[in-house]
């Protein structure tokens, strides 16, 4: 059965409107015939043939929240940018609602590259993508198998399959919590069967959060519950279906990753708590590789997670320019 959109028409980003782009929304198919809504940017005054860029995460937030800052900021150095909202969430299709998939959210960043690589205003030699968050991780992924994409950047990179296997800092990598995790996971599968229904995780903690919690947590409450709260953002309200990401345990994602031939930069803050998730990625992808030369980890002093989110002092957008110029 067909889905229906309801595209809102509003601005209602959680940043300003810029000046200097137009803004439309966009619409395109995956390959599983989900259709992915996608806000895009264009410089005004275009001369020529653009480069591409394709913009997604964080994991559990929406186009309106940090990618669409990344590529409306992008689009004022003269990118054609297009956020996009994954499978199952925000003004995309597919249900049920609130589930994530290593599969089919790499399916949502190449649909993204197949829009780009067929719009009349881009140079299709010419597209790269951004991750944020957990899709940093994503965008590792599809740059391993996806040829057509010249330039990948991550931004505060999670590994989602490192940690749903490990749980955070790896303090769950052994058997048994893996056995513990998964059982009640598919009891919970059989709750919801029978209730025909899913039930959430919840999202992040209301504010304002105590002062007993670890600073991440305090950190995305901040930012998904305070400045940059959304109607649509799972971090911002209820979250994933409590067996929404479930798959990600047993389905690595960065297997290939030392094969990626193209150009990477790797951004995290050196304060934040996921910071080791980009280390280890970089150094996993250039270890035993032939193509190490065009990749580079850039480490932000002081900086946390959620600074790579909004902060733009922090947010080395000059620096990106500057590496997807090389495209």
């Amino acid at each position: 059965m067909k889905e229906e959109l309801n595209l809102v028409s509003i601005w209602d980003k959680t940043f300003p409107k810029s000046d200097k782009v137009n803004h439309s929304k966009v619409i395109f198919n995956n390959r599983y015939g989900f259709t992915l809504v996608a806000d895009m940017y264009v410089p005004k005054n275009i001369e020529g043939k653009l480069p591409g860029i394709a913009v997604g995460g964080p994991f559990g937030a929406v186009k309106e929240q940090c990618s669409g800052l990344y590529a409306q900021a992008l689009a004022e150095k003269g990118y054609l940018t297009i956020a996009f909202d994954p499978s199952f969430t925000g003004e995309s299709t597919g249900t049920p609602r609130y589930m994530a998939s290593p599969d089919i959210n790499t399916e949502d960043f190449q649909a993204a590259v197949d829009f780009l690589s067929t719009n009349e205003l881009v140079n299709p030699e010419k597209i790269g993508i951004i991750g944020i968050c957990g899709w940093g991780g994503m965008a590792l992924n599809v740059a391993a198998l996806d040829t057509r994409i010249k330039a990948t950047v991550t931004s505060t990179m999670y590994d989602m399959s490192r940690v749903n296997a490990n749980g955070y800092f790896d303090e769950g990598d052994n058997e048994e919590v893996r056995y513990q995790n998964k059982k009640a996971l598919n009891n919970q599968r059989t709750i919801d069967y029978k209730n025909k229904n899913y039930e959430r995780a919840g999202g992040c903690l209301p504010l304002p959060v105590s002062d007993d919690v670890p600073f991440f947590v305090k950190d995305y409450s901040e930012y998904y519950k305070g400045r940059a709260y959304h109607e649509r953002s799972l971090n911002s309200n209820e979250g994933w279906n409590k067996i929404g990401c479930m798959s990600f345990i047993n389905e690595p994602i960065l297997t290939y990753s030392n094969e990626i031939r193209s150009a990477v930069l790797m951004i995290h803050g050196e304060k934040a708590h996921s910071c080791y998730f980009s280390k280890d990625a970089y150094a996993n992808m250039i270890k035993d590789s032939k193509y190490k030369d065009n990749k580079e980890l850039m480490i932000i002093p002081n900086a946390v997670h959620t600074d790579l989110y909004d902060n733009l002092n922090v947010i080395p957008f000059d620096k990106i320019d500057k590496f997807l110029r090389k495209i």
